[in-house]
């Protein structure tokens, strides 16, 4: 391992570590709770659209649809008009009506727990894919999402200018133990809503500042990683 590297394990470690303290309960965003399904089909819904949205239209989504079987069997078009109000309705509704089948029919009612099975579902990224994997079957995975890209970025894991997802998963994974991974990006969510927004991030407040370059004495900043 490179000396560069092992400076961004060790910087991986303390910001896990303080996150912990901010933020003691890892919880997801997406109130999720039930069978796994249900959240692949609420994290599909996110997309472009706020988790708080999401909460609430899949309350009502799932009173209509309560098992993967009826939601498997449901009109396209009732399920689109509930999701209408996450955007993106008529891709969202027939993706998740799609997915749910494959569940059904390719594997036996049960939410696959590879990447690559899970890729195999309609509508279903990475990023998806991984928060299944974390979540549910606690196997590890980076969700690259806006606020993990955003502020990665800003502790100087990577160029701030690099702004893809793929990227971001595999270098946070290789810095980053499986069994943290998971509590990681959901702790780093809250984080970025509560401190460190894209528009204006509260750095005077930021309890990482120590650990931030924008919070460094720029004369440390450039031996950082060297």
């Amino acid at each position: 391992m490179t000396k560069k590297k092992k400076k961004k394990k060790e910087l991986a470690s303390g910001v896990c570590e303080e996150l912990k303290k901010i933020y003691p309960e890892s919880v997801c965003a997406l109130e999720y709770e039930g069978e796994p399904w249900r959240l692949l089909v609420m994290a599909r819904l996110s997309a472009q659209c706020t988790d708080a949205r999401v909460n609430i239209v899949s309350r009502t989504l799932f009173e209509r649809f309560p098992t993967l079987e009826a939601m498997a069997e449901g009109e396209l078009s009732e399920i689109e008009e509930i999701v209408r109000p996450c955007g993106l309705f008529r891709t969202k509704a027939a993706s998740i009506k799609e997915a749910c089948i494959s569940i059904r029919d390719d594997f036996g009612g049960r939410v696959p727990d590879t990447m690559d099975e899970l890729l195999s579902l309609s509508g279903v990224g990475r990023k998806i894919a991984n928060l299944i994997l974390g979540d549910i079957y606690g196997k590890g995975g980076i969700v690259a999402d806006t606020h993990c890209i955003r502020i990665c970025g800003r502790l100087g894991f990577y160029p701030e200018e690099q702004k893809d997802p793929l990227k971001t998963e595999r270098i946070m994974s290789e810095l980053l133990p499986a069994e943290e991974q998971s509590d990681f990006c959901h702790r780093i969510v809250q984080f970025g809503r509560d401190f460190c927004s894209a528009r204006s991030p509260k750095c005077g407040e930021c309890p990482l500042s120590h650990l931030c370059p924008k919070g460094e004495n720029p004369q440390k900043i450039t031996e950082r990683f060297v």
